[in-house]
Formats: C-alpha cells, sequence, structure tokens
C-alpha cells in the first residue's frame, strides 16, 4: 500500500511538472494566424500621423506567424512621394520614422551634397521571420526585422541615372558619395533606435540597418 502511494505521488507530481510548462511557440513558417487584437493608441497616434504628412498606407492585419514572428500594428507603405523597392509590412513607427528620413534626409541630401534628386530608393526589405545575423551570439536572438520593426536601407538612384549604393559607396574614393552617407547615416541616428552601418560589422557592409527599439545605439 504505501508503495502504490509512493508512486501515485510521484506521478501527481510529475503531471505537475508538465502542466506548469509554457506551450511551446508555433513554428516559424507556419501558416500565419489573425489575431484579434485591439488597435493601441501609440499605433492610433502613428496611423495619425501619417494621415497628416500626407503619406499614403494601408494598415495591416496583426498577424502570428510563428517562431516569434508577428506583424503587430502594422502598415503597407503605398505612397509618400519616392518609390521603394523591397518593402513590406513594417510597424507603423518604422514606417513613420523611415518616410520622414527618406523626406528630411535623402532627398535634400542627395539634391545638395550629390547634384541631382532623389528618384527611387533601395531595401533589402522590412519583414522577414529570421534571427539577427553577425555574431555567433546574435543567431540565437530574432531580429527586429521578425516583428516588422526594422528596414535594411541599400542605396537611391538618382535623376541623373546614377546609383548610389552603400556597399560601393561607403568607402567610396568620391568624397562626396562619402559625405552623402555619413550626413543621412547621422540623421538616421537621430530617428531610429538601432542604426547599423558597414562600420558595424561584416554582415552589414551592403546596408544600414535602421530599427525602431528606442535602443540609442548608433554604429
Amino acid at each position: 500500500m504505501r508503495q502504490a502511494a509512493l508512486l501515485l505521488a510521484i506521478l501527481a507530481l510529475a503531471g505537475c511538472g508538465v502542466s506548469d510548462r509554457a506551450p511551446p511557440a508555433r513554428p516559424a513558417g507556419s501558416r500565419p494566424v489573425t489575431l484579434n487584437l485591439p488597435t493601441s493608441r501609440e499605433t492610433q497616434a502613428c496611423y495619425a500621423d501619417l494621415s497628416r504628412a500626407g503619406i499614403r498606407y494601408s494598415p495591416l492585419p496583426d498577424r502570428d506567424y510563428g517562431g516569434g514572428c508577428q506583424l503587430v500594428g502594422a502598415v503597407q507603405l503605398i505612397d509618400f512621394g519616392v518609390p521603394v523597392t523591397g518593402i513590406k509590412g513594417m510597424r507603423c513607427g518604422v514606417a513613420r520614422s523611415f518616410t520622414g528620413w527618406a523626406r528630411f534626409a535623402l532627398a535634400p541630401a542627395a539634391r545638395q551634397i550629390l547634384g541631382s534628386d532623389l528618384v527611387r530608393i533601395e531595401t533589402f526589405g522590412s519583414y522577414a521571420c529570421r534571427n539577427t545575423v553577425g555574431t555567433a551570439a546574435a543567431y540565437t536572438r530574432l531580429s527586429g526585422h521578425a516583428t516588422g520593426n526594422a528596414v535594411d536601407f541599400s542605396g537611391v538612384v538618382l535623376a541623373d541615372g546614377r546609383r548610389i549604393g552603400v556597399a560601393e559607396g561607403w568607402r567610396s574614393p568620391d568624397p562626396d558619395v562619402r559625405e552623402f552617407f555619413r550626413v543621412v547615416h547621422a540623421s538616421a541616428c537621430k530617428r531610429f533606435g538601432t542604426v547599423l552601418s558597414p562600420d558595424y560589422n561584416a554582415a552589414h557592409y551592403n546596408h544600414l540597418h535602421l530599427e525602431d527599439d528606442r535602443a540609442g545605439f548608433c554604429r
């Protein structure tokens, strides 16, 4: 009897241990689930800011893509005056910072420093369900892209036909090109929480990683 009671106690404890565990995360890449979430005040205020600035956008449904990857409070930019390549959904705060940076840093710097108007912005995208890159430790953490909270800027195309890319231009022999990137990088650091350039590590040799995380990290 004592042995039977002991066995029941062990099984009961084992059952408690299992029930206390958090449910496993949905696997990344699984079919997205639409979340029924109220729109936060922060997101509502961001929508209003975009509208006041004359930016055309479409709010996106909140979705969980599994593995910690989500798009919540996100928008799809439609038109803010300059075509952009590679853009998918992004959180509204990133969209607000990115469009402001494009209008008040990229466009004036192209005209004043490079002597030609900006006709296209090129990126490597915004949302992507993946981890960070660059170091062994980084590979274990979700990227800001996994929540649509970042965009990778790769270059611009000018009205005179030139393409000025980060990969070739960051350390260009042309002082005007280097000055252009110095100016737009400094401006990005004032608008985004994290800015990573080719000076940060080799993984960023061809783009500026712009993230709306209020981290105050600029490199």
